[in-house]
């Protein structure tokens, strides 16, 4: 299935990826010392692309994705002010990114609905065990890149199953609980390695 996309929607995902992307590029320099201020933010912010803002994107996209399936209408939007907080509060070593979110439209029961919102922190479970053999792999920035994947993806997925409105996980409790408990466990053991390593 081919997803489908309204230009303003294009532009409101890029806008999230650069914003998100640049907010954990700015949190992480300081991790990259040895390489200097500026050097260490582009490269920082190089790396968040792929690792922060493509994990995001992925998510998005499997919640719209999964939503169009069962024929409903799902556009991205991005949130401009949260944007801009995730950025501000990355200075002070802290992000809050709730960069918008994937309105959908159509009707659909528990199960599916269920299925739309665990897609996303599932993505970024999948993404997670993707890049962790990286981390073991490689040495220096490759290492650091693969790690930065690995966790960022972990701590994604687990945020996002905060069974609380407005968090996916709300909607996978309400349908499964089974579901919802193996996978917040998964992510929050994968949470523990990031910082174990």
């Amino acid at each position: 299935m081919r997803l489908r996309f309204k230009k303003s929607e294009l532009v409101d995902l890029i806008k999230a990826w650069f914003a998100i992307s640049l907010a954990f590029g700015i949190l992480s320099t300081s991790l990259l010392r040895p390489l200097g201020l500026f050097n260490g933010f582009l490269v920082a912010f190089s790396i968040s692309l792929v690792t922060a803002g493509f994990g995001f994107v992925v998510h998005e996209l499997s919640h719209k994705f999964v939503a169009q399936k069962f024929y409903c209408s799902a556009e991205f939007k991005s949130n401009d002010l949260m944007l801009v907080f995730a950025v501000l509060m990355s200075f002070a070593g802290f992000i809050f990114a709730a960069p918008g979110a994937v309105i959908i439209n159509g009707s659909v029961n528990k199960k599916q609905n269920g299925l739309i919102s665990v897609s996303g922190p599932f993505s970024n479970f999948v993404l997670a065990l993707l890049f962790l053999p990286g981390f073991f792999l490689f040495s220096g920035l490759l290492r650091f890149f693969f790690f930065q994947g690995f966790f960022i993806n972990s701590w994604l997925g687990l945020f996002n199953m905060i069974p609380f409105i407005p968090f996916d996980g709300v909607h996978v409790f309400k349908w499964n609980k089974l579901v919802y408990f193996l996978l917040a466990g998964f992510l929050l053991v994968l949470v523990f390695v990031g910082f174990s390593l």
